[in-house]
C-alpha cells in the first residue's frame, strides 16, 4: 500500500482582498518539498501576498495555508517564523551587528546553546563561500551587495528550516552578482534539499533556477509546471505572451547541458530542406543552427553520416518538455 506525502506548503482556495480588490482570488496550489519553486507574474498579481501568507505575515480572508500539513493560522506566528527562513530584497542585515552576529540571530533568540550556534555560523559561512576567518567579524557596510545577500541567505538557513521564502532576493544586485547568487541558491538546494519559494519578476531567472514555476495572473493561478512544460505548452494566451520573450533561448539552455540531438530524434526519413546536424550536437546549438538556416526540419546524422531521424522545429519544445519533466 502506498501512502501519500503531504506537500511542504499547500494553498487551499486562499483569497485576500484589499479595498475591495482581490490580490489573491481562490487560489489552490501544492508545493513539493525539497524543490525550488518560483512565483512569477506581472506586478499586482499576488506573488508577494501569497508568499507572506506562508509565514503568517498576511492572513487570508478565505481558504487555508498549510505548512507541513498544519494550518498556519492555528500556529503561534513567532514560533512559525523562527522555523521558516526569510530573505528579502533589501537584505535587512543589522548594521551594528557583525556578519557572524547577523547569521546567529535566530538561533540565539531561540535559545540555542552558544557553542552550537557558533559552529552553525562557521558552517554556514563556509557553505556560502564567505570564509569565517575573513568575514565573520566584518560589518555589513564592509561587504558588497552580493556578499550581503549571501549573509542574508545564511541567516535564513541558520535555524535549519525546512522552508525558505525569498522575496525578489536578487533584483537589487548587479548582473554578475545576480548570476552568482542564482547559481548559489541552486547549489544550496542540491546540497540541502530545502523547500525554496522565490518571488521574482525576472522570467529568465525563474526558468533558470526553478524545479516548479507558478504563473500568477490577477490573483489566480494561470499555470503551474516545470520550466520545460511552461515553455512548450503555455496554458493560454496570457502565459504564452508572458513567456514569449524567453521561450526560444530558455528552451535551448534548459537542455544544453543534459541532452544532445540524438535524444530528440524520431525514426523518420529526412525531408527536402532539412538541416543536417550531427547526433552529438548540443540542443542549444541545434536550435541555433535551425534558426540560422531558416529551416523547419532537422535531420540528425550518426557518426557515419547516416540519418538517424528527423524532427520538425514546431515539435522541439514539446519533445523537450517530455524529456525534461520530472
Amino acid at each position: 500500500m502506498t501512502t501519500s506525502v503531504a506537500p511542504a506548503i499547500a494553498f487551499e482556495g486562499v483569497g485576500k482582498a484589499y479595498a475591495g480588490r482581490h490580490a489573491v482570488d481562490g487560489l489552490s496550489l501544492s508545493i513539493t518539498a525539497g524543490r525550488i519553486t518560483t512565483l512569477i507574474g506581472p506586478s499586482g498579481c499576488g506573488k508577494t501576498t501569497l508568499l507572506r501568507m506562508v509565514n503568517a505575515l498576511v492572513a487570508p480572508d478565505a481558504g487555508r495555508v498549510l505548512v507541513g500539513g498544519q494550518d498556519v493560522q492555528s500556529l503561534d506566528p513567532v514560533a512559525l517564523r523562527r522555523r521558516i527562513g526569510y530573505v528579502i530584497q533589501q537584505i535587512g542585515l543589522f548594521p551594528h551587528l557583525t556578519v557572524a552576529q547577523n547569521v546567529a540571530l535566530v538561533p540565539s533568540i531561540s535559545g540555542a546553546p552558544a557553542a552550537a550556534t557558533h559552529g552553525r555560523v562557521q558552517e554556514l559561512l563556509d557553505l556560502i563561500n564567505l570564509p569565517p576567518g575573513d568575514f565573520a567579524k566584518r560589518y555589513p557596510h564592509e561587504l558588497s551587495g552580493g556578499q550581503q545577500q549571501r549573509v542574508g541567505i545564511a541567516r535564513a538557513l541558520a535555524a535549519d528550516p525546512d522552508v525558505v521564502l525569498m522575496d525578489e532576493p536578487f533584483s537589487a544586485l548587479d548582473p554578475i552578482s545576480r548570476v552568482q547568487l542564482q547559481d548559489e541558491v541552486t547549489r544550496l538546494n542540491r546540497q540541502l534539499r530545502k523547500t525554496f519559494v522565490i518571488v521574482t519578476h525576472d522570467v529568465d531567472e525563474a526558468l533558470k533556477i526553478s524545479d516548479q514555476v507558478a504563473v500568477l495572473h490577477g490573483g489566480r493561478l494561470a499555470q503551474w509546471g516545470t520550466p520545460a512544460q511552461l515553455l512548450a505548452h503555455p496554458a493560454d494566451a496570457f502565459v504564452a505572451g508572458y513567456l514569449a520573450g524567453v521561450r526560444r533561448g530558455a528552451a535551448a539552455w534548459l537542455a544544453a547541458d543534459l541532452l544532445d540531438a540524438s535524444a530528440v530524434a524520431t525514426a523518420t526519413a529526412a525531408a527536402a530542406g532539412d538541416v543536417l546536424v550531427p547526433h552529438d550536437l548540443p540542443l542549444a546549438l541545434l536550435l541555433t543552427r535551425l534558426d540560422a538556416a531558416g529551416a523547419t526540419g532537422i535531420a540528425i546524422t550518426g557518426a557515419d553520416g547516416t540519418v538517424l531521424g528527423r524532427l520538425e522545429r514546431a515539435a522541439v519544445l514539446g519533445r523537450l518538455a517530455r524529456l525534461l519533466a520530472p
